[in-house]
């Protein structure tokens, strides 16, 4: 699958497949799979993405033969769990994903800018995800973007420790 410019971003709607969505999330999180990272991407089923997608606010990439090649989903505001390290005017976004094969191209920057500026449209100061402390490449990544560590979390279904970060908005402190 080729990733080419430009990149067309909509909101998932009920006629596109969550098959394929399922099957993007897989690729996208094969690597760290392999590396014996268990992310919930890596393997959850189909209906796991279906209930998934009820959380938030889900958008796909389209390449220009109309393939899925990246998505995110934005929940603002975000419902943490209890004990979860986040303030709770936050919004948060999950399933951010780019096809291997568009990987490197500023679409997943895109991504997280889409799901940040979802957050501030409905007035949140704030956001916070979380992803394996394991996976250095994609905390230095996050920091990059402006995420500072705030805590740790377990999840259930992942085999790690979660790095909490979160970014501030606007001028609200974290």
């Amino acid at each position: 699958m080729e990733i080419d410019e430009p990149v067309r971003l909509t909101r998932f709607l009920d006629s596109d497949s969550v098959e394929d969505l399922t099957r993007l999330l897989h690729r996208a999180y094969a690597a760290h799979a392999a590396s014996s990272l268990r992310f919930f991407a890596s393997y959850q089923s189909v209906d796991d993405t279906r209930h998934r997608l009820g959380e938030g606010e889900c958008w796909v990439a389209w390449n220009k033969g109309g393939e899925m090649v990246g998505t995110v989903t934005v929940a603002a505001p975000f419902s943490a769990p209890a004990g979860y390290p986040v303030h709770q005017s936050a919004g948060s976004f999950w399933q951010l994903a780019v096809d291997p094969s568009g990987r490197g191209r500023g679409l997943g920057r895109r991504m997280v800018k889409l799901a940040e500026s979802r957050a501030r449209a409905r007035g949140l100061p704030r956001m916070v995800i979380d992803t394996s402390a394991d996976a250095g490449e994609l905390v230095s990544w996050y920091r990059r973007h402006g995420y500072v560590p705030v805590g740790m979390w377990r999840w259930s279904v992942t085999n790690y420790d979660s790095v909490v970060l979160g970014k501030a908005l606007g001028t609200t402190p974290l």
